[in-house]
């Protein structure tokens, strides 16, 4: 069973949705997944055993085993879950800088980290995790997990308006507007926005629109169209395949052609064969 839910105000400016897998069986028949990175911070509650492990994207060897309610940090690189481990879970999935009004932390310091929801929330977490077992259906988990976010929002939901202009301008157009056309627009040094956006979305502009670009390439890859490789480096605003190809072996740990073969229904979650 897979479930969704987009909330309403004021948690829809920060929150993408909410979801809820039970009895979870990929479509493939490999255990573990490579998940891309998207730009965003995700809340991750597993509702089976609680544990959840992280490995090593390169050796796929356990790196930690934490509790099991987690904060999966803005990422710029690949990491590998186990399908198995995660069959029931629920979660929270950030619009990109949303998660800064519920962390206590700024989403920079949770780059490339799976941090235990307890470091964040104390106590809480656990009485958060303890409240969804006891959740019988996919409403009452929904409902559950918007009391908590708005609990945990304690300093409101604001964001420095030259955050939320830049994020719009960015994502409505990845490659056709520039850090300097933005930063030109908001009234703030250059410096001074970078350390502004890079506090509440985890990532320097920079960085951001890198790993935003690298998720529209994977959209073209598979939209089902005839891959033709320059094209697509093109259309998405790298300067050559050359340049594209870096990228994506920098933000994926793969090559373009390898994510191709083995895609998946799910965007960013490939599986590694073993």
């Amino acid at each position: 069973m897979f479930e969704h839910h987009i909330p309403g105000p004021p948690l829809n400016s920060c929150v993408q949705l909410l979801w809820l897998y039970k009895s979870y069986q990929p479509a493939h028949s490999q255990r573990k997944e490579r998940l891309m990175p998207d730009g965003s911070v995700a809340l991750v509650i597993n509702l089976r055993d609680d544990v959840i492990r992280t490995y090593d994207p390169r050796r796929l060897e356990i790196c930690r085993a934490m509790p099991g309610a987690i904060v999966s940090g803005v990422h710029t690189e690949s990491f590998v879950i186990d399908t198995e481990e995660q069959a029931d879970v629920a979660g929270v999935q950030f619009c990109p800088g949303g998660a800064f009004p519920f962390l206590g932390v700024p989403p920079s310091e949770t780059h490339n980290l799976h941090v235990p929801l307890d470091a964040l929330w104390g106590s809480f977490a656990g009485e958060v995790r303890e409240l969804l077992l006891g959740a019988r259906t996919a409403a009452e988990t929904f409902q559950i997990l918007e009391g908590a976010l708005l609990a945990s929002a304690r300093a409101g939901f604001n964001r420095h308006p030259a955050v939320a202009f830049a994020l719009k301008e960015f994502q409505t157009a990845p490659h056709g507007k520039t850090i300097r056309s933005v930063t030109d627009q908001i009234g703030l040094s250059a410096r001074r926005f970078a350390d502004v956006f890079a506090r509440e979305v985890g990532l320097t502009p920079k960085l951001f629109c890198r790993v935003r670009r690298f998720q529209r390439a994977l959209r073209v890859i598979r939209a089902g169209r005839e891959i033709d490789w320059a094209d697509i480096a093109l259309s998405c605003g790298y300067y050559d395949q050359a340049h594209f190809n870096h990228d994506f072996r920098t933000f994926s740990g793969i090559q373009p052609g390898a994510y191709l073969a083995a895609c998946t229904p799910h965007l960013s979650h490939v599986p590694i064969l073993e």
